[in-house]
């Protein structure tokens, strides 16, 4: 009973930490009707900046890291990424209504990294003075380019054998019925894989925060990164969240026109993923000696779902996906309940590792 009365009294003081109550403010004026707007280039510069600095910051500490104890968090985000588009995508395959392509593309969204959810991670550990490894933004590409490649390689190849599918042998053309399922069967098209690897890398977030990683890790930015990143970091971060609360509870009105099956998932994939994540950290602490603030940002990783690079890739690779569904079920509610549950996974790492 005493656990019990301790876990919640750890998440009620979460819940009074400015990024919480930000995210909640947006949500509750957006509610309420309110007129407030941020400019959508301030809205792009803050992300830039913030990007910027978790790349600068992951880049400086990978400079100095151990190569194993890089090597073992990144190869385990980077499984995370696949196993939540593959299963993720699966799950939502099997729902009357849901399509291939939706499915992927909201399993690819769910498996790649939201850059916002991580800030606001790292600011609330920085926050209780929790430790935690300065290269985690470096772990930032290796699972969203790994779930965003994934899900767009799957999807097409579904596509492709569906398309197959439609001609018998003997050249007549049949009509094919209902979602189907998918696989990891058939050829490996190195060609469009590379091509979807290098469309991901070239998006606006992975770019700024592999401009940000390369730069601190060739050159010597702590100057700057001190006097002017550090210090503007949470302020940036409060505006970004205060956007997301407003977004979030505009984008739920996008919910009604597609099945119920995206309410439930997006209600319930941050937590049952960030579970997944705060397990492969376990295993990262075991062999590596993470520390258990690593293990809970790679949790919150595993937790969120992309909110800047995800989107525009899903929608050029992915035409034939109702963005409706896959913006809608990660923003307007994966985003939301991955920043919320960023206590829960505080907690359980607190009861399991210790700080």
């Amino acid at each position: 009973m005493d656990i019990f009365f301790e876990i919640i009294t750890t998440l009620a003081a979460q819940f009074q930490k400015p990024t919480l109550a930000f995210l909640m403010g947006g949500m509750l004026i957006a509610a309420m009707g309110s007129k407030l707007e941020v400019p959508e280039p301030v809205y792009k510069f803050v992300v830039l900046l913030l990007l910027l600095k978790v790349g600068l910051g992951a880049g400086i500490s990978v400079r100095s890291a151990d190569a194993m104890s890089f090597a073992v968090p990144a190869i385990c985000a980077a499984l995370l990424g696949v196993v939540i588009v593959v299963f993720g995508g699966k799950i939502l395959a099997m729902w009357r209504g849901v399509s291939n392509a939706d499915a992927m593309a909201t399993a690819g969204l769910f498996g790649a990294v939201s850059a916002s959810t991580l800030a606001a991670g790292m600011a609330m550990l920085d926050s209780e003075g929790i430790y935690y490894e300065g290269f985690i933004g470096a772990l930032y590409p290796f699972m969203d380019v790994a779930a965003l490649v994934t899900a767009i390689f799957l999807a097409r190849m579904s596509a492709e054998r569906r398309a197959a599918g439609t001609v018998q042998s003997d050249g007549t053309a049949t009509m094919s019925t209902g979602g189907g399922g998918f696989g990891l069967g058939g050829g490996f098209d190195g060609q469009l894989a590379k091509g979807i690897i290098v469309d991901t890398i070239k998006s606006p977030a992975i770019s700024a925060l592999l401009l940000g990683i390369g730069i601190g890790l060739l050159a010597r930015p702590e100057a700057v990164y001190e006097s002017f990143y550090e210090p503007l970091f949470r302020g940036l971060l409060s505006i970004l969240m205060l956007v997301m609360g407003m977004e979030a509870w505009a984008r739920l009105s996008e919910l009604k026109k597609v099945a119920h099956a995206y309410l439930i998932y997006g209600l319930t994939a941050p937590l049952l993923h960030g579970l997944l994540g705060f397990g492969m950290g376990l295993v990262a602490h075991h062999f590596t000696g993470f520390s258990a603030g690593g293990v809970v940002l790679l949790s919150i990783m595993a937790a969120s779902s992309s909110d800047i690079s995800g989107p525009p890739t899903m929608r050029a690779a992915l035409p034939d996906a109702n963005p409706s569904a896959y913006i809608g079920s990660s923003t307007g509610l994966g985003t939301p309940v991955a920043i919320l549950s960023i206590p829960l996974f505080i907690t359980l790492a607190e009861l399991v590792i210790g700080f």
